[in-house]
């Protein structure tokens, strides 16, 4: 195929889809080698020379006929790439950013909720002996109040009663130290 003249740069211009499917095919693998050898991705470069003609296309009446339109491709290509690379590099930032306050959100989620057992034991510490140990005998061991009754003898009204206060002994030191 020739080289595109003068002639067929004005003819683009001017709308001959004719002329611009010469253009585009004269162009069409050196343009593909250059971008590839920028970008080291063959069907990201594929999708560049693409959008470049396209914009070419679009924007073909601004096409000055008489100037070097193999400079203007390879420009525009260039252009192209290093904006690619910059939209790359912006996203590998946000990435990093994101990843980061995910990271964040992480270590202060971790660090509340350590924060709040602590609480939560200490508030178990201050409890009686007695009530310490319906407490856990209720919930770490999953003793039911008549096995909880049996086992202290004592009645299974003295376990309820006791049960209630410690929990809301617990709820009332938990919540007055997580409003501060």
């Amino acid at each position: 195929m020739a080289y595109p003249d003068e002639n067929t740069l004005r003819k683009v211009t001017q709308g001959d889809e004719q002329a611009f499917a010469e253009l585009y095919n004269y162009y069409k693998a050196p343009a593909l080698r250059f971008t590839t050898s920028l970008l080291k991705d063959e069907e990201e470069a594929e999708n560049m020379v693409q959008d470049v003609f396209i914009k070419i296309w679009v924007k073909r009446d601004h096409i000055k006929p008489d100037y070097n339109f193999n400079s203007y491709l390879f420009t525009c290509l260039r252009n192209m790439a290093f904006d690619h690379f910059k939209k790359l590099e912006k996203n590998e930032l946000l990435r990093k950013n994101y990843m980061e306050v995910i990271r964040s959100a992480e270590e202060d989620e971790k660090e509340e909720s350590e924060r709040r057992i602590n609480l939560v034991v200490a508030a178990v510490d201050s409890l009686s002996v007695k009530r310490k140990q319906i407490l856990k005998l209720n919930i770490e061991e999953g003793k039911s109040y008549q096995e909880i009754a049996e086992f202290l003898r004592i009645s299974k009204n003295t376990v309820k009663n006791q049960l209630v206060k410690a929990k809301q002994i617990l709820r009332e030191k938990v919540d007055f130290a997580t409003a501060f």
